[in-house]
């Protein structure tokens, strides 16, 4: 019996683990019955070590949600908002550009933007929103849009087929897709906590096609609701296939559901110890996945440094004025420092560094790195 496991059950996935085998559905259904938590982290952490080594990274990325305006109602959601409603908001393009110069006057590598699916802004306002925020830093990446935006975007502002949708925005600028909108895939799930929102199919479908265009992006899971564990399984094993076929996702992110001011705020919210489950099974079933990001907005920035021993080796960004969690009930910050990001992966015992949109690593001798440890204590 190996002493680090307490769970004789983990025996096997040990031995597949390091034999770099990949594991089953079943095998993942297996491991949410597991109550031998550190056990789990130290089989997730093997993945980990031998895909990152040591280092924990962190990304210098400004949030901005230029509007919360949506055509659908989402029972999880406490973001969006019809015209009408007393908490709906559109950022002017000129404002939003502006973020974007200060971002990266300070140092930000990254624009990370999000909205609602908007029911009357044209085709051109996006491509004039993204050409004001390219014009305002041509060197930062702007990761935008969810996957469930470009099927509104295709299907009714664009009017044109995904693929088309997504080349014009490319060539507009963008250089990223967001993960969001992913929630969990089965349907009577989505029927209950996002009815009336895209299928789990149609959000790996634009994302396929993403890729195929030869670009990245990123993927989530929104856990901790009314989905069981074969439903997360089920999530988990549908973006591995997507991965072996396109090999176009940078990252994992899931993040619990913060229920309190939305319309299942009955739900208790997830606990840490099924967080720290929920990260290191996500390891482990993802062995196609370079990456395993702890998002700290959801979990607290202590707990995730406490992640970063169960097979976590990315902790998100600085990300500054996170709206979407927050107006969901969320008592973190809406930021952090770079000083702080450091602080809390050396606690864990790894090497910070800093990376970019695509997860490559900026070493701290770049002239863009330098700006950014100029920068670390204001933002």
């Amino acid at each position: 019996m190996n002493k680090r496991l307490l769970d004789p059950a983990l025996l096997p996935i040990l031995t597949k683990v390091e034999a770099g085998e990949r594991l089953t559905g079943e095998e993942g259904i297996s491991l949410y019955a597991s109550r031998d938590l550190n056990g789990l982290g130290y089989l997730a952490n093997i993945i980990r070590e031998r895909k990152n080594g040591n280092v924990a990274t962190y990304v210098f990325n400004r949030y901005v949600n230029y509007s919360n305006v949506c055509i659908l109602s989402c029972q999880f959601c406490a973001f969006s908002a019809k015209k009408r409603d007393d908490h709906a908001f559109e950022m002017a393009i000129s404002d939003v550009a502006a973020k974007t110069k200060e971002a990266w006057e300070n140092g930000a590598t990254e624009i990370h933007m999000v909205g609602g699916l908007h029911p009357t802004l044209p085709a051109s306002w996006y491509l004039d929103l993204l050409g004001a925020m390219r014009e305002a830093a041509p060197g930062i990446h702007l990761k935008a849009f969810t996957a469930i935006e470009i099927r509104h975007l295709s299907d009714r502002i664009f009017k044109k087929p995904v693929q088309e949708t997504l080349e014009i925005l490319r060539d507009a600028g963008l250089n990223a897709l967001t993960g969001g909108g992913a929630e969990i895939f089965n349907q009577e799930v989505r029927d209950t906590i996002c009815r009336g929102k895209e299928t789990g199919e149609e959000w790996l479908e634009v994302h396929r096609t993403w890729h195929k265009m030869g670009q990245q992006s990123t993927a989530t899971m929104l856990y901790g609701h009314v989905e069981t564990p074969e439903h997360r399984i089920d999530h988990l094993l549908k973006l591995r296939a997507l991965q072996d076929e396109t090999h176009g996702f940078t990252a994992f992110i899931p993040f619990a559901f913060v229920p309190e001011t939305t319309e299942l705020a009955h739900i208790r919210p997830a606990c840490s110890t099924d967080e720290l489950k929920n990260l290191a099974i996500s390891r482990l079933i993802l062995d196609n996945f370079d990456h395993i990001t702890g998002y700290w907005i959801s979990l607290g920035l202590p707990l995730a440094s406490i992640a970063l021993n169960y097979g976590v080796d990315d902790l998100h960004g600085t990300i500054q004025e996170e709206k979407i969690f927050h107006m969901a009930g969320a008592k973190t910050p809406q930021q952090q420092t770079i000083v702080a990001m450091e602080k809390a992966i050396r606690e864990a015992g790894r090497e910070p560094m800093q990376r970019d949109t695509f997860y490559r690593r900026i070493e701290s001798t770049s002239p863009r790195a330098s700006s950014v440890a100029k920068a670390a204590s204001v933002v």
